[in-house]
């Protein structure tokens, strides 16, 4: 295991107090503050399964906590920093900001035409939900090779042939990601790893597993406007409230803990069963609380504090990361595979 990693969880603390985000939240307020984070050191977080994933996992909930639009940059980045690691990839660029764009819908797909002699390739077709790209300079994404493999590659936005288009995004929650489509035509791009690495390596449920924990951030700043209500106010049924959300978020802190440990203790191993488990209890936690917070605080809470109603309107988007049932389908078959009695304490 590691030595314990030069983060701190205070210095990021006191770096997203200094800033201040406007009620109409915008890209370039977003681009304003990570490029501040990241300028400070604050985007250095520890890689998962060296020793300090709780920690990494601490900072995601802090910047979730302050703003979601914000942290879903800040993940993006900061898990685009962990996978050019892992796979020994060039020194970023100095004040470089990175999108992690990997999904796959059928209607969009990026092709990567066959090497140059210098080793880049040109890339083709459409990105879609590219969270950040009018704040972001660089991004690594997933592509298709001639063979028809996955390839993951990192281009550099500023350049001819990358069209920042404004389709597939008319989101309310988390508007200011900007989670656009990308045209690609011809623009240069550097492959990172080999063929299909981005899905083979133990680092992919790593990662998403912190998504979770994102999640789990915007849920308690929900959660702590229910608690201080029930300070106020002598409401039976806000405590009601309050106490279904209290061992839902203690039970999710504690999977949160032992997760983070049990990928430090097997940092090669498939994480596919911890990490689902993790992001279905997250999923579900979070929605226990906008549901309790919302039936115990009225429209108070979606109408007259623009912090939390940022919250309570990003967080329902974030969490369609989830893939809901399907999610739950691909757990129930590893589970299925568990030896009997594996849920005896």
């Amino acid at each position: 295991m590691s030595e314990p990693h030069r983060f701190s969880i205070s210095a990021l603390e006191a770096a997203l107090q200094a800033q201040t985000l406007p009620p109409a939240l915008t890209p370039r307020a977003l681009a304003h503050v990570l490029l501040t984070l990241c300028r400070s050191g604050l985007d250095d977080l520890p890689m998962p399964g060296q020793g300090s994933t709780l920690l990494r996992w601490q900072a995601l909930a802090r910047v979730a906590a302050f703003d979601l639009s914000l942290c879903k940059l800040y993940e993006g980045h900061t898990d685009a920093r962990a996978i050019m690691h892992h796979w020994a990839a060039p020194a970023l660029p100095p004040g470089s900001t990175w999108g992690m764009w990997a999904a796959e819908p059928p209607q969009a797909k990026v092709t990567v035409q066959a090497p140059r002699h210098d080793g880049r390739v040109r890339l083709h077709g459409v990105k879609a939900w590219c969270s950040g790209a009018t704040t972001v300079s660089h991004a690594l994404l997933t592509a298709w090779n001639p063979d028809g493999q996955q390839q993951l590659v990192a281009v550099a936005l500023d350049q001819p042939g990358v069209h920042v288009t404004g389709n597939g995004w008319q989101a309310v929650g988390m508007a200011a990601t900007r989670s656009v489509e990308v045209q690609f035509d011809g623009a240069q791009a550097h492959p990172v790893g080999p063929p299909g690495g981005y899905l083979a390596r133990a680092g992919f449920w790593h990662g998403g597993a912190g998504i979770a924990v994102c999640w789990f951030g915007s849920a308690q700043v929900i959660a702590e406007a229910l608690r201080k209500h029930c300070t106020r106010s002598e409401d039976p049924h806000g405590l009601a409230h309050l106490g279904a959300v209290d061992y839902s978020l203690h039970c999710t802190a504690n999977l949160l803990r032992a997760t983070a440990h049990w990928i430090d203790r097997h940092p090669t191993a498939d994480a596919l069963l911890p990490a689902q488990r993790l992001r279905a209890q997250c999923e579900h936690s979070a929605g226990q609380v906008i549901s309790h917070a919302g039936r115990a605080l009225g429209a108070t809470a979606y109408c007259r504090d623009a912090h939390l109603a940022r919250h309570l309107c990003d967080l329902p988007v974030y969490l369609r990361q989830s893939h809901a049932e399907r999610d739950h389908a691909a757990l129930g078959a590893v589970a299925a595979r568990e030896r009997p009695g594996s849920w005896m304490p």
